[in-house]
């Protein structure tokens, strides 16, 4: 065989490997495809669809399916500060179990008094404490409780710290300013804490000021608030003309996985909008620009917290006078600080849908702000790390989800 030859059966063979490997792919893609577009009418605005048997560690959690009990509670001890007890104790009963008998209260002088009453020795303790105001007191009765039982001989001490305070101060912007949500990590480590659990927090890179040594989960509030979409879609005006509107250039992610999982779960004609704006000074908006089309769709503002309330009702102003016909704000965190009753009293916007993660202090504005649990999502969370199960399965949407489902 002459050298010719030689060369243009090894061309041929690579153009055969090549057609082949480029027909694999398309056959899979259309599979795939194929998935998609023969389940997703069966998942079309329901949240309570029941998933078909299949591998435990792979199973879609949903917020309307209470989470299973803990095969050895016995081995487990909760117990919580002043913080957000109700939701502590929402969280044992989805377990299975009840909460610890622990002492949180002050001395005479305004010091905090912490003692725990049962034994704890060998077991996995897990304190339930959001930082939320008043932040100081409640971030130090977490210290404290981590620090109390690391002293009795606990196996394992997890923070369940649902919201995250100190955690907006996560950059340096200007000179001579500390990196506060660097500094509350290194203080949670420093009394010995072993696993920090946590929910959307205000920017990932939080995560990373915890050393390896110390995994820190970022559970996902929106997984509750979808939900809520689904089972109230009377509250919109057409369920197929809904845009979801970032309310500044940092949480456009946020907004991007909450649409995708919109159309995932039925709302096809779900879009995306941003919002542009320039600050004076904290909590002092000079002025806002909007990057997409609301006109005549229903607006869901998502953000990660609340706090005065004056970004996200300035945006529903904006977006009403670019054609929005109602506008809805999801936040994983409300925090109504000030006049933020008053401003949202005020507003042009329909509802204000929060979790649970921080207690609602009085005077809310009746009809305005809707609060829903997320001590499910948590309990869940708490049983899946202590059985050492994934928690990121808790998660999956989309084509993966569809496809483990099948």
């Amino acid at each position: 065989m002459c050298i010719r030859d030689r060369y243009q059966r090894r061309v041929h063979g690579m153009f055969k490997r090549i057609l082949l490997k480029s027909l694999a792919t398309t056959a899979f893609g259309l599979g795939a495809l194929g998935t998609l577009m023969h389940y997703q009418p069966d998942n079309r605005l329901c949240a309570a669809n029941k998933a078909p048997e299949q591998n435990k560690k792979h199973r879609i959690w949903l917020r309307s399916e209470n989470c299973e009990k803990l095969n050895h509670p016995e081995k487990l001890f909760l117990c919580t500060g002043n913080a957000n007890r109700p939701l502590a104790e929402d969280i044992a009963k989805h377990l299975g179990t009840s909460l610890g008998n622990a002492l949180v209260s002050k001395f005479s002088d305004g010091e905090i008094n912490i003692q725990i009453k049962d034994n704890v020795r060998g077991k996995d303790v897990y304190i339930i404490q959001p930082t939320c105001p008043p932040v100081n007191e409640n971030l130090m009765e977490l210290l404290l409780l981590i620090s109390t039982a690391r002293r009795a001989s606990a196996k394992r001490v997890t923070a369940v710290v649902p919201y995250y305070g100190y955690a907006r101060q996560d950059r340096k912007m200007t000179s001579r300013v500390p990196i506060s949500a660097a500094d509350v990590a290194k203080l949670l480590e420093t009394v010995g804490v072993d696993r920090v659990i946590s929910m959307d927090l205000h920017c990932g890179q939080i995560q990373g000021f915890f050393s390896p040594r110390v995994p820190a989960d970022n559970l996902d509030g929106s997984a509750v608030l979808l939900d809520y979409v689904i089972e109230n879609t009377q509250i919109f005006t057409d369920p197929n003309k809904i845009v979801v509107v970032s309310p500044d250039a940092g949480g456009v992610g946020r907004a991007r996985k909450f649409q995708e999982r919109l159309i995932a779960r039925g709302f096809y004609g779900a879009e995306l909008a941003m919002i542009i704006k320039q600050r004076k000074a904290a909590s002092q908006i000079e002025r806002m620009d909007l990057v997409g089309s609301v006109d005549g769709k229903d607006c869901i503002v998502i953000d990660d917290i609340v706090d005065t309330a004056g970004t996200v009702c300035q945006a529903a102003k904006e977006l009403k006078k670019k054609g929005a016909k109602k506008v809805f704000v999801f936040a994983s965190h409300g925090l109504f600080s000030r006049d933020g009753y008053k401003k949202i009293a005020e507003s042009c916007i329909e509802q204000i849908i929060v979790t649970n993660s921080i207690p609602l202090r009085e005077g809310a504005p009746k009809g305005k702000i809707t609060q829903l649990s997320i001590s499910t999502l948590l309990a869940e969370a708490i049983r899946r790390v202590v059985q050492n199960e994934s928690v990121m399965s808790m998660f999956l949407c989309g084509l993966m989800k569809l496809i483990l489902n099948r």
